[in-house]
């Protein structure tokens, strides 16, 4: 199987810490250069010198950058992409905060699709060029299991996460004839600090300890346990690799089974 990743070049967003930073590692893992960005540049400085260079001349290197600020993201992009091109990208940002879609400000959901869906088109954009000039690229997104099965108490998630799987599902077929994939990752409950964060809100709401919640979580979950965030980023790093080739358009869960669809 063929995961040799030498001499490609990609761009994880979302990679100071969770799923981003666990798919940061297993890429370069796989011989990528990689290069990460998130807001945080103390952090992102500690993440690139922390990956593994398994190959001479491998390069890490980091971009601070919030998504949402739609024209400095652009400036960094295209000073990233003028001294090398991308070959793979990674698609990651925190999740929008928990509540009932009815009782969401129109705000939040503006607010989501600049984070997830625009941000996510700005980011396409300035890899697709470099990714059509090889003749070889992978778009990777990072989404939830809510695109195929609504969760609870995450209304403006679901209907966001809905948005960039359709999305992704068309520039699929868009970019195909470029050797282009877009795929998606679907993560199950992972332990990340999202995770933390549902785990506290549904305990406050509920009256219960957080032990009793998660224990309500596990019990729709036929693994029995959180997946670990380096668990999504082997699915990710395998999509980014040249074994997966053919896989264009989908879907993939990473959640222990717990979806009843198919």
């Amino acid at each position: 199987m063929d995961l040799n990743l030498s001499g490609k070049h990609a761009l994880v967003c979302g990679a100071s810490e969770g799923i981003g930073r666990a798919a940061a590692h297993e890429l370069a893992l796989l011989g990528a250069d990689v290069t990460v960005l998130a807001r945080r540049e103390s952090v992102l400085q500690d993440v690139a010198a922390s990956l593994p260079r398994i190959a001479a001349g491998q390069r890490h290197e980091w971009v601070a950058a919030d998504v949402a600020q739609h024209d400095s993201l652009r400036e960094r992009l295209a000073a990233l992409t003028s001294v090398r091109p991308l070959h793979i990208l990674i698609n990651n940002t925190g999740g929008p905060p928990v509540g009932r879609a009815i009782d969401a400000d129109t705000s939040a959901y503006l607010e989501a699709f600049q984070r997830h869906l625009l941000a996510n088109q700005i980011l396409a954009q300035a890899a697709v060029p470099g990714m059509r000039q090889a003749q070889w690229g992978r778009i990777v997104n990072v989404v939830s299991t809510s695109v195929k099965e609504p969760i609870a108490n995450l209304g403006v998630s679901n209907t966001i996460r809905g948005a960039v799987a359709s999305w992704a599902k068309t520039l699929s077929r868009e970019l195909a004839g470029d050797g282009i994939t877009v795929n998606n990752v679907l993560p199950g409950y992972t332990r990340t600090q999202r995770l933390q964060q549902i785990l506290r809100d549904r305990a406050g709401s509920s009256g219960k300890d957080e032990d009793a919640v998660a224990a309500g979580m596990l019990a729709a979950v036929p693994a029995g346990r959180f997946a670990d965030a380096s668990e999504v980023a082997a699915a990710i790093a395998f999509l980014a690799s040249p074994a997966a080739a053919y896989i264009n358009g989908v879907s993939l869960a990473v959640d222990g089974g717990r979806m009843l669809s198919i």
